[in-house]
């Protein structure tokens, strides 16, 4: 009787143990790391214009709204 259960643990729950642990750590790679808001390639565009001056103050807040009210 004592080798039936040591045959049951490494064969079966050894293995299933080991399955979910893999399966977990890979759930827990592929999990979003940040917890900052994300910037859409618009708005980065858009500032980036503004950056290099080629929109002034009042058209980038124009754009930038209009992007945002498109969103809702």
């Amino acid at each position: 009787m004592g080798t039936g259960w040591s045959l049951i643990v490494f064969a079966i729950v050894l293995p299933t143990l080991f399955l979910l642990a893999g399966l977990l750590i890979a759930q827990l790679q592929r999990a979003p790391h940040t917890s900052e808001p994300a910037v859409s390639d618009a708005d980065r565009i858009l500032a980036d214009r503004f950056a290099r001056g080629e929109i002034d103050s009042e058209d980038y807040e124009y754009r930038l709204r209009t992007l945002h009210d498109v969103r809702r």
